[in-house]
């Protein structure tokens, strides 16, 4: 893959591991810079028994172990399930960022993910970046369907280091989605889909060649 400058968007802390860390660690060993941006660390999503900034240093242990270098994660703070009241902000942040990175890939929610602020997220970064590639990240759990079009190889040490910062996140191990074997087990379809043993897929929202 020939992407030099990549940005992730994340509504929260975690969407951007879930949704394309195995491909995050692969491009980081072919050398792209990575920037990662987190628009929240959902403090109204953290369980009871752990700290109410907890996320923010599970994010940063998470893509600490992806590769990411300490200075290309961001880690904003709006209210998480808020998003809509801030989209003109959220706007604003996004074309400082694209000034200020300049990325030739971008990966972000896909269209079709119901969470009101992943939507926000993908409608104002669709504005902003419409002029570069940008590829949508699978979140079964929110999207109501998917198009499978665009496919990322990987190979076993992706997906085992993908777990490795997904376990990060000590205060979400709860979730149902949040275990080795559905992780494992959705890459191993991906990676079925085109003849690979793993993979991840994404929506191709814009796919520019230059």
């Amino acid at each position: 893959m020939n992407f030099e400058r990549v940005l992730v968007l994340a509504p929260h802390t975690d969407d951007g591991e879930f949704g394309c860390g195995g491909s995050v660690v692969r491009l980081i060993e072919e050398k792209s810079e990575v920037f990662y941006v987190a628009f929240s660390a959902a403090e109204k999503s953290v369980p009871p028994d752990f700290p109410k900034g907890i996320l923010r240093e599970e994010a940063k242990q998470a893509t600490a172990k992806l590769g990411i270098k300490e200075q290309n994660l961001i880690l904003l703070e709006y209210e998480v399930r808020n998003f809509p009241s801030f989209r003109q902000k959220i706007l604003d942040d996004m074309i400082g960022l694209n000034n200020e990175i300049k990325p030739d890939v971008v990966f972000l929610p896909s269209t079709r993910d119901t969470h009101q602020d992943h939507k926000v997220i993908t409608e104002e970064g669709f504005r902003t970046f419409k002029r570069i590639t940008m590829l949508g990240y699978e979140v079964p759990w929110n999207n109501l369907t998917f198009d499978t079009n665009a496919f990322i190889f990987l190979e076993e040490r992706h997906i085992e280091t993908k777990l490795d910062s997904l376990n990060c996140y000590i205060s979400q191990l709860g979730r149902n989605y949040a275990t080795a074997e559905f992780i494992r087990s959705l890459a191993i379809t991906r990676g079925t889909q085109i003849g690979a043993k793993f993979a991840e897929v994404f929506e191709a929202i814009r796919w520019v060649l230059r």
